[in-house]
């Protein structure tokens, strides 16, 4: 199959998820940004910190790709696959990197972040990260806490659980998550997921436009 073929069929998942999203929401949406302002990062609110998780880094550092997510948000877990197969088409050219936007109205979208925060203190951030979307279908949208589950995960992963139990609900933590949070609101993040490119907001239409937008910021002067 192609790449194209890959990005439209998962596009076409992500498209599913938004209507069913628009459908059942009471109040918050996990819809995309696709209609909004696009406001571009300032000295004071920076779309990347320099403590920022980036899960792949381009040597020349010419094109980033950001994206505040929750781990709970339908549309995040369907756009998922896109992002990994653009992760694998430009790997070693594009550099992407992820910040927490746990959205108020999942019981677990900010347990879940943290969780994927106390793993980095491991060094296992990107497989958390993968491993909560690719459970999300079993804990997402659930009224109980899923720390447990969560805390499972880690154990699965091999972590020293005595650390990563201190990690989980630490001042550090929930901070390092509430600064993400905040410097997302200060951009304009009013959903999930929003994709940033090289500090501009994106109108996330389609997954060629996508494709075709960081094409176009390799080849910008």
């Amino acid at each position: 199959m192609s790449t194209n073929l890959k990005i439209s069929g998962a596009l076409v998942a992500f498209a599913l998820a938004v209507i069913i999203g628009l459908a059942i929401a009471s109040g918050d949406s996990d819809e995309p940004a696709a209609a909004k302002p696009s406001p571009q990062a300032t000295a004071s609110t920076p779309v990347v910190r320099a403590d920022t998780h980036k899960l792949d880094v381009a040597a020349d550092g010419k094109v980033t790709l950001v994206e505040f997510l929750d781990f709970e948000c339908e549309a995040c877990g369907a756009v998922y696959p896109l992002i990994e197969e653009l992760r694998r088409q430009y790997d070693g050219r594009l550099t992407f990197a992820i910040r927490y936007f746990p959205l108020p109205g999942h019981r677990n979208g900010k347990i879940a972040a943290q969780a994927v925060e106390a793993a980095s203190k491991q060094d296992k951030l990107e497989p958390m990260y993968k491993r909560m979307y690719e459970t999300q279908k079993e804990w997402g949208e659930s009224k109980d806490s899923k720390k447990d589950v969560f805390i499972g995960y880690a154990e699965d992963l091999g972590l020293d659980m005595t650390k990563f139990r201190a990690d989980l609900e630490s001042p550090e933590t929930i901070a390092r998550i509430e600064k993400d949070m905040q410097d997302g609101a200060n951009l304009g993040v009013v959903s999930t997921p929003t994709l940033f490119l090289n500090g501009e907001m994106m109108n996330l239409e389609s997954a060629e436009q996508l494709q075709a937008d960081i094409e176009a910021a390799f080849t910008a002067e």
